[in-house]
C-alpha cells in the first residue's frame, strides 16, 4: 500500500485538520490504495503577523514550505510533500474606495517544484480592517475583540465569525490545499497542458 507523507508547516489545529481533509478527498487519485499520512511542524512565514497583499500571503505560505522542506530534507523525516500555509488580507483599491478581504492561501512543493491554491475571499467591515491595515493589530487579537470571543484562530477563525459560521477557517484552507495540490493528484492534465505550451 503507498504511503504519502504530508509535512505542514503549522501545528494549528484548523490548518492540519484542513490538510488532513484535503489529502482524504484526492488521495485516490494517486491510487486507490494509497495511505496518507498527515505531520505539522512549526515553520517560519518571514512576512509579517498579518500580511496585507496577496503577494505577501503568496510569499508567506511559500517561504513555509521551503523552510520545511530544508529543515525535513537534512532529518530522517522526509516527505513526499510539504505544504505552507497563509492567512490574511488583501487590500486594494475599488473605485476610489479601500475593501480588504481575508484569504486564505496554501502553497504545495515535492521539494522540487510547487503551486498555489487560495480560498475564495469574504470582504471584512471597514472598523476591522481599520484595527488590522491601519493600527497594525495582529488578525487574531483584533477578531476577538471585534466579537466579543476569545482564540477564536483556534475555532471557526475570522472566517466563522464574518460568515455566521456558513465558512470556518478549517474550510477555507482546505479549500486552498486542494488547489494547491491539484497539479499533483491532476499531473497528466497538467503535463498536457505544460507540453501544448511549448
Amino acid at each position: 500500500m503507498p504511503l504519502v507523507r504530508i509535512a505542514a508547516g503549522s501545528t494549528r489545529r484548523p490548518k492540519l485538520n484542513a490538510v488532513q481533509e484535503a489529502a482524504e478527498l484526492f488521495r485516490r487519485h494517486f491510487s486507490e490504495d494509497t495511505t496518507i499520512e498527515v505531520r505539522g511542524y512549526e515553520a517560519e512565514s518571514g512576512v509579517s503577523h498579518t500580511p496585507l497583499s496577496r503577494e505577501e500571503l503568496m510569499r508567506g505560505a511559500r517561504q513555509r514550505a521551503e523552510a520545511l522542506a530544508s529543515r525535513l530534507a537534512a532529518s530522517e523525516e522526509p516527505a513526499n510533500f510539504y505544504v505552507g500555509l497563509e492567512g490574511g488580507l488583501d487590500v486594494l483599491e475599488e473605485q476610489g474606495r479601500r475593501r480588504v478581504f481575508l484569504e486564505s492561501w496554501a502553497y504545495v512543493s515535492d521539494g522540487y517544484r510547487g503551486h498555489f491554491g487560495c480560498s475564495g475571499s469574504i470582504e471584512i467591515p471597514e472598523a476591522l480592517a481599520e484595527a488590522v491595515a491601519v493600527r497594525g493589530t495582529e488578525l487574531s487579537v483584533a477578531i476577538d475583540d471585534f466579537a466579543g470571543q476569545a482564540g477564536i484562530r483556534d475555532a471557526q477563525g475570522a472566517w466563522g465569525v464574518l460568515s455566521r459560521d456558513l465558512i470556518s477557517r478549517q474550510e477555507s484552507f482546505r479549500v486552498a490545499v486542494v488547489a494547491a495540490f491539484a497539479p499533483f493528484y491532476n499531473c497528466k492534465l497538467y503535463q498536457t497542458a505544460r507540453n501544448a505550451a511549448r
